[in-house]
């Protein structure tokens, strides 16, 4: 079975989010595109204050299949 290709401004968010939770900089964001540099902006800032909430991994993944 074929997997569907997901929206990338999807991905951007997700990867974003990831980075954020991880704690690194938004200085490492890949994306050049306007759109999808925000949606990855976007996630990384949702990601940075889950971090400094100290939301576990677990629990941030979790919350990220639920976006």
């Amino acid at each position: 079975m074929k997997r569907q290709k997901r929206d990338m401004s999807e991905r951007a968010y997700q990867r974003g989010y990831s980075a954020g939770i991880a704690g690194r900089t938004k200085e490492c964001c890949p994306h050049t595109q306007h759109q999808l540099k925000q949606e990855w902006i976007t996630g990384w800032r949702e990601g940075r204050n889950d971090h400094w909430d100290g939301l576990s991994t677990a629990a941030a993944l979790q919350k990220q299949a639920f976006h």
